[in-house]
């Protein structure tokens, strides 16, 4: 990644365009549901809203999420309007029949710069089941390989939690297999439909990441996590171990730190699993809330952080997920009831474990 003050601009913003979608995923974070939302950012607040963004500066990433992004009949359209005006554009669609190869060619062809499709199974029984609805895993394998032949980089995203966790090995092998450039990670945070799942223990997160480790070093394609930054710090761990030294640039990616997120309906969130407002695009400038917002500007204070987050030597290196922090204890400053691992000099509380037995 180039080097970007998080004080001053995200690495990327997400714009949640709509949460309507087919599929009924058991993780869900915005409780889609098959209907548009009538007060949803019409094309023209879109492209007000995307103009705004470029003040962020040259080459600011934005994601276009959902829901289904292309349950929109103007998302490419959008696409193209971001790429006009310099931003990298980025989408993340359902892996349903609106992912058709004309709707992979029509992004490519608007200037996408890279096509994000989840895997959450390695055969088309467990990712269907997961994902609510049959056939999601021929369509998303069909897209990915359409973005292929397209020439639009592939990103593979994958919840973990303790109904996938045992299948990560072969969905390395697919991801591997579909000529992805990056495997994103994502580390379930109970909230939305996904509070009825069942998180891995943080025993078994860090096996997960140690795994993940290994597949950073061992493939091509780049490997990454969501809400769960402490993998830079079993990465640094594991590098130490080996005798050389760990990933230890400062931030990375929390929530509102280097992260910002446009709701539907316009609210500024740290995050879409951090569903606290800092102002309305309606009304404010996301950029103006982004770095003068009392809630942005308290979540890059790491050495605000509580409990053994705030004394950890790894807290601007990792800095822990805010969003689970919130979810968990209603403190997004708390410590992430993920993580295991206990400073040498700290002494006091622990977080609640999250999940359960640390052999899951």
């Amino acid at each position: 990644m180039t080097p970007v003050d998080t004080d001053e601009r995200p690495f990327v913003l997400i714009w949640e365009v709509t949460q309507a979608c087919e599929l009924a995923c058991e993780h869900c974070r915005a409780d889609a549901t098959p209907n548009r939302h009538p007060d949803e950012l019409t094309t023209a607040e879109g492209k007000a809203l995307l103009d705004d963004v470029r003040r962020f500066g040259d080459g600011q990433l934005v994601v276009l999420s959902g829901g289904d992004p292309l349950a929109r009949d103007d998302t490419v359209d959008l696409v193209e309007y971001g790429t006009d005006i310099g931003l990298r554009m980025t989408v993340t669609p359902s892996g349903t029949r609106s992912l058709s190869t004309e709707a992979v060619q029509a992004l490519a062809d608007a200037g996408v710069k890279q096509l994000a499709v989840s895997i959450d199974g390695a055969t088309p029984e467990s990712h269907d089941s997961f994902r609510g609805e049959a056939g999601s895993f021929e369509e998303t394998v069909r897209a990915a390989r359409d973005a292929r032949e397209a020439g639009v980089p592939l990103q593979v995203n994958t919840t973990v939690c303790s109904q996938t966790a045992d299948d990560l090995p072969a969905i390395r092998d697919l991801v591997r297999e579909l000529g992805a450039v990056l495997w994103s990670v994502f580390f379930l945070v109970p909230v939305g439909r996904g509070r009825v799942l069942d998180p891995i223990s943080p025993a078994r997160a860090e096996d997960v990441m140690a795994f993940l480790d290994e597949v950073s070093r061992e493939e091509e394609f780049g490997v990454k996590t969501t809400e769960a930054p402490h993998f830079r710090r079993v990465r640094a761990q594991a590098a130490q171990e080996r005798g050389g030294g760990g990933p230890q640039r400062r931030g990375g990616i929390t929530a509102g730190d280097g992260f910002a997120f446009v709701s539907h309906t316009g609210e500024v969130y740290p995050s879409g699993f951090l569903p606290e407002s800092g102002g309305n695009v309606r009304e404010q400038s996301v950029v103006d809330v982004y770095r003068n917002s009392d809630l942005f500007e308290t979540l890059r204070r790491k050495d605000d952080l509580q409990g053994k987050c705030g004394a950890c030597s790894f807290r601007h290196v990792c800095g822990g997920s805010r969003s689970r922090a919130y979810a968990v204890t209603g403190d997004p400053m708390a410590s992430d009831p993920l993580c295991p691992y206990v400073p040498e000099e700290y002494d006091g509380p622990l977080p609640d474990r999250q999940a359960g037995p640390a052999d899951d």
